[in-house]
């Protein structure tokens, strides 16, 4: 498991000013993730709770690993548990719109973070990451490693959240844009590693003339290279990731991964929390607009020191 320090949560959580109100924060912020086995996920939970405390909050964090009944349960509990707010990583842009209903018709404000749900009106705020923006960012790196011309192929992540057909599509915008490039095959890996090891091993032994593999996030892409190391055609194979998680910078560093895009989780994880503490003060949450982008920065061989801490960029 990856150890993340309170000061370094904190000093992520700082990258937004903290408001100050005159009312006294209580009760419990129930926080929500997908799955803290993966380090996004993990700086996610543990930023929003460090966030919360600091406002004065009690906060728990659990985890539904994707399975929309597993969230509807964790729901039911925070509920139980009189939460003042629910910070939630939604487990299906479709089927988690009952669940958060669940939560606001038994009077809990809910804050989604990293993903959307496909109704709006429901939770008070929708904080993700710009992921169109980043799509392009990685792709035109990608396009600028690989070169013009040649046979690739993509990992796509869980059809299920938005972000995958967002990221996917981001990529294509680009790439078509130079013909002789060919995407030879796409398989669905789920944010996985140990899919994106397998789906790669097909991949390769259905393509084995590729010159690049663009991947939906950074564990399907770590997945890709241990396959690719494995036949032995790493140095023959370009692979772009997206989410800036901390193997995923090391390989960037090793020369292994072209570049990676940083997704700001550790800002929109804090700024949920916040919003959800103005909520609960004044009865507003600050923002504009329930559904917020946070732009993406690209990590390549030429910044990568100065990502000193997992999702953090150095000042």
């Amino acid at each position: 498991m990856l150890k993340l320090t309170r000061r370094a949560l904190m000093g992520a959580a700082a990258a937004l000013p903290m408001m100050a109100y005159a009312a006294s924060a209580d009760g419990l912020i129930s926080i929500i993730v997908t799955d803290p086995a993966n380090p996004y996920w993990f700086t996610e939970g543990e930023v929003a709770k460090a966030t919360a405390e600091e406002l004065g909050y009690t906060a728990n964090v659990s985890s539904h690993k994707g399975d929309t009944n597993t969230e509807s349960t964790l729901i039911d509990t925070a509920i139980t548990n009189k939460s003042v707010a629910i910070i939630l990583d939604p487990a299906n842009a479709d089927g988690s719109i009952g669940a958060v209903k669940k939560a606001v018709d038994a009077g809990i404000p809910v804050f989604l973070v990293n993903a959307e749900i496909n109704q709006e009106g429901l939770a008070k705020a929708q904080l993700v990451s710009n992921n169109a923006q980043g799509a392009a960012l990685g792709a035109q790196q990608w396009v600028e490693a690989v070169g013009d011309s040649g046979n690739f192929v993509e990992l796509f992540g869980n059809p299920a959240d938005n972000n995958a057909a967002t990221r996917s599509n981001g990529y294509e915008t680009v790439i078509t844009q130079y013909p002789d490039l060919v995407k030879k095959g796409q398989e669905v890996a789920n944010w996985d590693r140990t899919q994106g090891y397998q789906k790669m091993q097909s991949l390769l032994q259905a393509n084995p003339d590729i010159i690049g593999v663009i991947s939906g996030n950074d564990e399907m892409a770590l997945g890709a290279i241990a396959a690719l190391k494995e036949a032995g055609k790493l140095e023959q194979v370009k692979v772009g990731g997206f989410d800036g998680s901390p193997d995923a910078v090391e390989a960037v560093k090793a020369g292994e991964m072209q570049y990676t895009v940083l997704q700001p989780v550790a800002i929109f994880s804090a700024e949920a929390v916040r919003q959800a503490d103005n909520f609960i003060k004044t009865g507003e949450t600050g923002a504009a607009t329930e559904k917020q982008l946070f732009d993406c920065l690209l990590i390549t061989a030429e910044n990568v020191d100065k990502y000193t801490a997992p999702f953090v960029l150095s000042e």
